[in-house]
């Protein structure tokens, strides 16, 4: 097990690293820009490296820069959490490199599964289906031919990155050369890779994801799914497990296809397979997710499973010592995005508390939100014996969350919450546009 770990990262997901080291008993090194000199991951960390300035392309995107401060405080790993660095294949690389262990999947295993074109090609070899559609496409001339081929309506989407950036809905044959335009400068802006591909619009759908976790010998197990289709412009704002729509028979179907198509592409590490779920109930495969995923505490609070200590346990090399039979999901779980809209500075803060409640945050009084990183403050979790104790849970937790001096969504996390189709479980993607 490694003695000292860097986190390149910021915000709550290092706090939530810096705190599976601690209990696992990892020194923990915090790296931030001059921005986050006060940030809360800075103080929690045993020790902590300012490496540029408030820019993320100066600071908590420069590679050489967070390997001279791996090797300058000896540790012997780093882990990438979410976002920045976390799905980069040369950094990976680099870290190897150098003879610091990237907490993720090898760098070859990220440049097979990053162009989701690619991977879809794999993992149509599988028992697994796959939405109609193409490979990367060449030029507006051909993604013209293979949308008529495949029938509009159709989504066109980057073929790097997520997040829901380079992604457009195109309805008719006459949007096309525009949105082609819109989505591929989009996507070599958030992504350094303007390539895109076509899937087939399947409508109505449930976005549907699966956790597993897989270690170097070849062990697999699933966490189970989370339901993501409360989502405003392709941002998930809400997750719960299990999903209202999913039997236990549909779940024990797809994990098994699941596990065994990820032993096929011999993936190593956290991973996130994400599918669309159609009115007849199949699933459709759209891409995998090589890192951990923001929403991974409603798996952990579904399960007891900590999903950050294996992953650093299986990047260690240690092998799981969990399989299939042993993971129990009890109740259920469900997650709110807190998201801040605009800056400001931080005036009163109250955070929800109870048993089976967890506010994810680096959130402190005083604190500036600033216009340079990701705009969430926190992630509301709860879990109860059944989904309408959930959500009473979920509304008395937002009722008392207090944040002042910035502008945040709560009061449409509580309508969410509120709404009778959702309390229902009947809802998909369209939800947040009706």
């Amino acid at each position: 097990m490694f003695s000292k770990v860097l986190i390149a990262n910021r915000g709550e997901i290092a706090v939530r690293i810096i705190r599976a080291c601690k209990e696992m008993g990892i020194k923990s090194v915090a790296i931030y820009s001059k921005a986050d000199k006060d940030a809360l991951h800075v103080s929690l960390a045993d020790e902590a490296y300012c490496i540029g300035e408030a820019k993320s392309s100066d600071s908590y995107l420069n590679e050489d820069q967070i390997v001279r401060v791996a090797l300058v405080s000896k540790s012997q790993a780093i882990h990438p959490g979410y976002g920045f660095l976390s799905e980069n294949a040369h950094f990976a690389r680099l870290c190897r490199r150098h003879g610091i262990v990237f907490i993720g999947p090898s760098a070859e295993s990220m440049e097979m599964l990053s162009d989701k074109s690619v991977l879809k090609s794999l993992i149509s070899k599988t028992a697994l289906k796959v939405i109609p559609g193409t490979l990367s496409l060449k030029s507006l001339e051909e993604a013209k031919k293979e949308a008529d081929r495949i029938g509009y309506p159709i989504m066109l989407k980057a073929s790097s990155g997520g997040g829901g950036r380079g992604i457009r809905l195109i309805r008719a044959p006459e949007e096309l050369e525009d949105m082609y335009n819109q989505a591929q400068l989009e996507a070599l802006s958030a992504f350094g890779d303007g390539s895109l591909y076509i899937e087939k619009y399947i409508y109505p759908a449930r976005h549907i994801e699966l956790q597993i976790l897989s270690d170097e010998k070849g062990n697999v197990i699933s966490l189970g799914e989370r339901d993501c289709s409360i989502q405003k412009r392709n941002q998930k704002l809400v997750e719960e497990s299990p999903s209202p729509r999913v039997t236990s028979s549909m779940r024990e179907s797809l994990e098994k296809k699941a596990i065994s198509a990820i032993k096929s592409l011999k993936y190593v590490g956290v991973g996130t397979m994400e599918f669309l779920l159609d009115k007849n109930g199949d699933f459709y495969f759209m891409e995998m997710n090589v890192r951990l995923q923001v929403e991974h505490g409603v798996s952990e609070m579904l399960t007891g499973i900590d999903i950050v200590k294996w992953q650093i346990r299986i990047a260690s090399g240690m092998e799981l010592s969990i399989r299939q039979k042993d993971v129990k999901r009890i109740g259920y779980a469900l997650e709110c995005r807190i998201n801040a809209s605009g800056c400001g500075r931080v005036g009163m803060l109250h955070v929800p508390g109870g048993p089976f409640v967890r506010f994810d945050s680096a959130l402190i009084s005083g604190m500036d939100i600033l216009p340079h990183y990701d705009s969430l403050l926190g992630k509301v979790i709860v879990s109860a014996k059944t989904r309408e104790e959930v959500l009473r849970k979920m509304r008395s937790a937002l009722c008392e969350l207090v944040i002042t001096g910035v502008d945040t969504n709560k009061d449409m996390m509580l309508k969410i919450v509120d709404d009778d189709q959702f309390a229902k479980g009947d809802y998909d993607l369209s939800f947040m546009r009706s």
